[in-house]
């Protein structure tokens, strides 16, 4: 890999830690002070939507601000991380810490693995992913809606569905890492060239969020798996 190119995907992965850093803490931070509880026993379904439309705003003003900026850049990022953080804290009243320890590095385990061959493998060969695993996040996220439209008593196509969201995601995700593991290179040659902004922030975004809707589904396995041992 040339100098460039190994420079701008290593600053890449070193945001992309300390942003999933900020989120962790920020999920352990709002879960022991009792703000999660607290946000969780108003509305749920309010505060869902709410954290949703921040973190969407957020994520679109730190990926719509100049690299330039500094302030301002980091600011938006910084908050798009925390109303991660209020996203997954819920996460931790559901799940026993080892579990969450456990479904965090099997998480890295993957996307490290992932990453390499993506940061190995030949140029651009895997970009023809993109438009394949928008169709199959779309299919994820239509059976994670299954739930609320069908009834209980359609507990196979049920099961089916949730096989979808959860092992259907985890292949989905994997990809869109080894998708964006090679957009960041592709990145990197343009703005070697100047054709674009060198912008790590931008591109820690997408990994993050990689990183997150692995590591959900990885939890809620483990805890089909526990479950079943009981």
């Amino acid at each position: 890999m040339p100098p460039y190119e190994r420079a701008y995907l290593n600053d890449t992965f070193m945001h992309t830690g300390l942003g999933i850093g900020i989120i962790g803490l920020s999920a352990r931070a709002m879960f022991q002070s009792g703000f999660t509880y607290r946000l969780m026993a108003t509305n749920p379904w309010v505060v869902m939507i709410g954290g949703l439309a921040l973190s969407i705003g957020t994520m679109m003003g730190t990926r719509a601000t100049s690299p330039d900026n500094y302030i301002q850049k980091y600011g938006l990022w910084a908050g798009f991380n925390v109303t991660q953080g209020a996203l997954l804290a819920p996460l931790l009243f559901m799940a026993p810490p080892a579990l969450i320890a456990r479904a965090g590095l099997y998480t890295v385990a993957m996307m490290g693995s992932i990453s390499f061959v993506g940061a190995t493998a030949k140029q651009e060969k895997y970009l023809y992913l993109g438009g394949p695993l928008l169709a199959g996040v779309a299919l994820v996220a239509v059976s994670g809606f299954a739930p609320l439209v069908l009834p209980a008593t359609a507990v196979r196509t049920l099961a089916f569905t949730e096989n979808i969201w959860l092992y259907g995601g985890l292949a989905v995700f994997g990809g869109f890492t080894l998708y964006d593991v090679q957009k960041v290179l592709m990145h990197a040659r343009m703005a070697e060239r100047g054709l674009m902004a060198k912008d790590p922030v931008n591109e820690s975004i997408s990994l993050e969020l990689d990183f997150l809707n692995i590591f959900i589904r990885m939890v809620q396995i483990l805890m089909m798996q526990q479950n079943r041992r009981k």
